[in-house]
């Protein structure tokens, strides 16, 4: 893509069944509207954590770690996490946000918080053909195409290339930061959450300051 009036690129490698970066992206959104930049679009890319840890999402752990951030630090979210119905993969949900990715920035970014609505928000299973149908047919997509698929595998590849050590990881540029929307320590033994919006602020804002990027 060319032309010399872009926005500054905000990449976030995150996977969809993890609550931290649901929390994070919805911050990150929250925070970048906050600074009257509506029109920069977070670029969402694939870190499955399956292929990292070797098996899926343990449902009951999402769901823990979903209550807990309920509880502490976003009583608006995870709504119905529904440990029956949890998505067993990640690879076709990502795939399809790639699709989308593909149209253009708004609609990837539409995507990824749709889908993570889907999972979080309905307790619905993202891993089921039936509902990714419906929810690529929301987004006005067609079917995940072998592209998309080898889309999910390549920034799986290129994350790794660039240390991403976690979900959800932020990169502008130069600059990278591992989960700048949260604080999680322990006091003994009990996990405490925090939100750092200070922190988060301070680093999107570093990131929207720098102005237009040349491709």
């Amino acid at each position: 893509m060319g032309g010399m009036n872009r926005p500054p690129v905000i990449e976030v490698f995150a996977d969809l069944w993890c609550p931290f970066a649901y929390v994070g992206l919805t911050a990150a959104r929250s925070t970048i509207d906050a600074l009257g930049h509506h029109e920069v679009a977070l670029w969402v890319r694939s870190w499955p954590l399956e292929l990292i840890n070797g098996t899926p999402m343990d449902p009951d752990k999402a769901a823990g770690n979903a209550a807990d951030l309920r509880d502490s630090v976003a009583p608006t979210l995870f709504c119905s996490v529904d440990t029956e119905h949890f998505p067993t993969t990640t690879l076709p949900g990502l795939a399809l946000i790639h699709s989308a990715y593909e149209r253009n920035p708004e609609l990837g970014e539409r995507a990824s918080f749709l889908i993570r609505h889907a999972l979080f928000d309905e307790g619905r299973d993202i891993s089921d053909p039936q509902v990714l149908g419906e929810l690529s047919g929301e987004l006005g997509l067609g079917v995940v195409t072998a592209h998309d698929r080898a889309g999910v595998a390549s920034e799986y590849a290129e994350g790794q290339r660039r240390g991403v050590i976690g979900s959800p990881h932020f990169f502008c540029g130069s600059n990278d930061h591992f989960c700048p929307s949260l604080e999680i320590s322990h006091l003994e033994g009990v996990r405490q959450i925090q939100l750092q919006a200070a922190e988060l602020t301070a680093f999107l804002d570093s990131c929207l300051k720098r102005g237009p990027r040349a491709s």
